[in-house]
């Protein structure tokens, strides 16, 4: 890891009301993984968005209201989450958002297809939606036409251009958790 963790107790003022408003987020709404250290320093994404509050603090106010005021059903956006960090292999948000998937009742061979780069056949209709959305998104290029049409189709357009915003948030999350090599936790 490239940047070792911020205790609360060496935050400087534009850190902590950061940090405070972090982690009231992560408590009340990212549950199961670990993503507070013993002595109250954030793991994850968090750690670096907290160190340049100038940059991490928009990215938070990104991540609140594609995470809190969503319109799409929570087993889609945990599918276009998980495409997104299996194709930059970021590993804090796969093992994050296995939990978080499974959470909410996405079974575990389903994940690992997922988490392996591939598509499972047994996806429901949102669901596959969601994947082939953010497969080529992440893929490169224009979004062909016929799958907007289908997000379109299946979510509404407010929910669809929601789904656009969540992988792009996610290919920078994934990015930050590769660029600054945030490990998985160790088991605790």
């Amino acid at each position: 890891m490239r940047l070792p963790l911020t205790p609360p107790d060496r935050l400087d003022a534009a850190q902590k009301p950061l940090y405070d408003d972090m982690r009231a987020g992560i408590d009340k709404n990212f549950k199961g993984f670990a993503t507070v250290a013993p002595d109250g320093a954030l793991m994850g994404p968090w750690n670096p968005w907290l160190r340049w509050p100038r940059i991490g603090g928009p990215i938070w106010e990104l991540t609140k209201t594609l995470s809190f005021e969503t319109a799409l059903p929570r087993p889609v956006r945990e599918v276009a989450i998980l495409v997104t960090g299996a194709h930059f292999r970021a590993a804090y948000e796969l093992y994050a958002h296995v939990i978080a998937a499974e959470q909410r009742g996405l079974p575990d061979a389903k994940l690992a297809t997922i988490v392996a780069g591939q598509r499972p056949a047994d996806l429901t209709r949102e669901e596959a939606v969601a994947y082939d959305i953010a497969a080529a998104l992440v893929g490169g290029g224009a979004l062909p036409e016929l799958i907007w049409k289908q997000g379109v189709e299946v979510f509404g357009e407010d929910a669809a251009a929601e789904l656009v915003y969540l992988v792009g948030l996610y290919c920078l999350v994934s990015i930050t958790l590769n660029g600054f090599d945030v490990p998985v936790p160790e088991p605790g």
